[in-house]
Protein backbone atom coordinates (compact mmCIF):
# COMPACT_ATOMS: atom_id res chain seq x y z
CA UNK A 1 0.00 0.00 0.00
CA UNK A 2 1.27 3.69 -0.47
CA UNK A 3 2.10 6.27 1.47
CA UNK A 4 -1.25 8.15 -0.04
CA UNK A 5 -3.67 5.11 0.59
CA UNK A 6 -1.87 4.43 3.72
CA UNK A 7 -2.65 8.26 5.53
CA UNK A 8 -6.04 8.14 3.61
CA UNK A 9 -6.89 4.84 5.62
CA UNK A 10 -5.99 6.02 8.79
CA UNK A 11 -7.52 9.47 8.90
CA UNK A 12 -10.67 7.04 8.09
CA UNK A 13 -10.21 5.68 11.00
CA UNK A 14 -9.31 8.20 13.21
CA UNK A 15 -12.24 10.24 11.65
CA UNK A 16 -14.50 7.35 12.38
CA UNK A 17 -13.20 6.87 15.50
CA UNK A 18 -13.66 10.49 16.86
CA UNK A 19 -17.56 10.45 15.33
CA UNK A 20 -18.06 7.38 17.95
CA UNK A 21 -16.64 9.05 20.79
CA UNK A 22 -18.28 12.14 19.97
CA UNK A 23 -21.16 10.03 19.76
CA UNK A 24 -20.62 8.77 23.19
CA UNK A 25 -20.66 12.68 24.41
CA UNK A 26 -23.45 13.54 22.41
CA UNK A 27 -25.30 10.86 24.26
CA UNK A 28 -24.13 12.32 28.07
CA UNK A 29 -24.74 15.61 27.11
CA UNK A 30 -28.37 15.23 25.63
CA UNK A 31 -28.96 12.71 29.07
CA UNK A 32 -27.76 15.49 31.13
CA UNK A 33 -30.46 18.25 28.98
CA UNK A 34 -33.71 19.20 30.55
CA UNK A 35 -34.83 19.55 27.00
CA UNK A 36 -32.69 16.44 26.30
CA UNK A 37 -30.72 17.99 23.35
CA UNK A 38 -27.46 17.86 22.85
CA UNK A 39 -25.22 21.32 22.32
CA UNK A 40 -25.08 22.15 18.73
CA UNK A 41 -21.25 22.27 17.81
CA UNK A 42 -20.98 18.53 19.77
CA UNK A 43 -23.49 17.28 17.51
CA UNK A 44 -21.82 19.24 14.56
CA UNK A 45 -18.43 17.12 15.51
CA UNK A 46 -20.42 13.71 16.09
CA UNK A 47 -21.83 14.33 12.50
CA UNK A 48 -18.89 15.56 10.72
CA UNK A 49 -16.51 12.96 11.83
CA UNK A 50 -18.75 10.22 10.60
CA UNK A 51 -19.07 12.12 7.17
CA UNK A 52 -15.68 12.59 6.80
CA UNK A 53 -14.03 8.90 8.11
CA UNK A 54 -16.71 8.37 5.27
CA UNK A 55 -15.55 10.83 2.28
CA UNK A 56 -11.77 9.72 3.02
CA UNK A 57 -12.96 6.25 1.89
CA UNK A 58 -14.13 7.82 -1.38
CA UNK A 59 -10.59 9.41 -1.95
CA UNK A 60 -9.53 6.27 -0.83
CA UNK A 61 -11.34 4.48 -3.80
CA UNK A 62 -10.24 7.33 -6.27
CA UNK A 63 -6.50 6.51 -5.11
CA UNK A 64 -7.01 2.94 -6.27
CA UNK A 65 -7.48 4.28 -10.12
CA UNK A 66 -5.47 7.69 -9.72
CA UNK A 67 -3.01 7.65 -12.59
CA UNK A 68 -0.63 10.21 -10.90
CA UNK A 69 2.69 9.77 -9.45
CA UNK A 70 2.74 8.96 -5.46
CA UNK A 71 3.86 12.02 -4.54
CA UNK A 72 0.70 13.81 -6.46
CA UNK A 73 -1.60 11.25 -4.81
CA UNK A 74 0.02 12.19 -1.36
CA UNK A 75 -1.04 16.12 -2.26
CA UNK A 76 -4.17 15.28 -3.36
CA UNK A 77 -5.46 13.12 -0.32
CA UNK A 78 -3.81 15.57 2.30
CA UNK A 79 -4.89 18.69 1.73
CA UNK A 80 -8.62 17.64 2.08
CA UNK A 81 -7.65 15.30 5.38
CA UNK A 82 -5.77 17.98 6.93
CA UNK A 83 -8.86 20.49 6.40
CA UNK A 84 -11.43 17.46 7.53
CA UNK A 85 -9.33 17.43 10.33
CA UNK A 86 -8.89 20.92 11.42
CA UNK A 87 -12.91 21.29 10.91
CA UNK A 88 -13.72 18.57 13.37
CA UNK A 89 -10.98 20.03 15.76
CA UNK A 90 -12.76 23.24 15.65
CA UNK A 91 -16.31 21.52 15.98
CA UNK A 92 -14.95 19.88 18.91
CA UNK A 93 -13.43 23.06 20.39
CA UNK A 94 -16.22 25.04 19.96
CA UNK A 95 -18.31 22.15 21.49
CA UNK A 96 -16.09 21.98 24.53
CA UNK A 97 -16.11 26.22 24.97
CA UNK A 98 -19.83 26.36 24.25
CA UNK A 99 -18.79 29.55 22.67
CA UNK A 100 -21.12 29.67 19.84
CA UNK A 101 -23.96 28.04 18.03
CA UNK A 102 -23.03 29.26 14.68
CA UNK A 103 -19.06 29.87 13.61
CA UNK A 104 -20.32 32.20 11.26
CA UNK A 105 -22.16 34.36 13.51
CA UNK A 106 -20.65 37.98 13.75
CA UNK A 107 -18.47 38.59 15.73
CA UNK A 108 -16.53 35.26 14.87
CA UNK A 109 -14.75 34.22 17.61
CA UNK A 110 -12.98 31.29 18.86
CA UNK A 111 -13.04 30.98 23.15
CA UNK A 112 -12.44 34.54 24.13
CA UNK A 113 -10.41 35.29 20.67
CA UNK A 114 -12.47 37.71 18.10
CA UNK A 115 -11.00 36.69 14.78
CA UNK A 116 -11.02 39.50 12.37
CA UNK A 117 -13.32 38.73 9.70
CA UNK A 118 -10.86 38.76 6.90
CA UNK A 119 -8.66 36.00 8.69
CA UNK A 120 -11.97 34.09 9.52
CA UNK A 121 -12.68 34.28 5.68
CA UNK A 122 -9.28 33.36 4.29
CA UNK A 123 -9.45 30.07 6.65
CA UNK A 124 -12.98 29.43 5.09
CA UNK A 125 -11.55 29.87 1.22
CA UNK A 126 -8.50 27.73 1.97
CA UNK A 127 -10.45 24.87 3.29
CA UNK A 128 -13.09 24.80 0.55
CA UNK A 129 -9.87 25.31 -1.89
CA UNK A 130 -7.84 22.29 0.17
CA UNK A 131 -10.81 20.25 0.17
CA UNK A 132 -12.51 20.44 -3.58
CA UNK A 133 -8.98 21.06 -5.13
CA UNK A 134 -7.98 17.97 -3.71
CA UNK A 135 -10.80 15.84 -4.48
CA UNK A 136 -11.03 17.50 -7.96
CA UNK A 137 -7.22 16.28 -9.02
CA UNK A 138 -8.18 12.57 -7.96
CA UNK A 139 -11.59 12.95 -9.72
CA UNK A 140 -10.49 14.42 -12.81
CA UNK A 141 -7.36 12.22 -13.17
CA UNK A 142 -9.67 8.92 -12.87
CA UNK A 143 -12.43 10.46 -15.05
CA UNK A 144 -9.15 10.92 -17.70
CA UNK A 145 -7.72 7.68 -17.56
CA UNK A 146 -9.91 4.91 -16.61
CA UNK A 147 -13.50 6.78 -17.92
CA UNK A 148 -12.42 8.83 -20.99
CA UNK A 149 -9.70 6.85 -22.58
Amino acid sequence: MDNASKLTLIASGVFFLTGLLTGIWKYITIVKSEGHDAPRYISVSHQASLHYAFAALVLLKLLEFSPYTETINLLAVAFPLFFFALAIATYIAHGILQDTDNQFKKPYQFGRILLPPPLFHAFVWLLIIGEVGGFLVLFVGVLIAQVLK
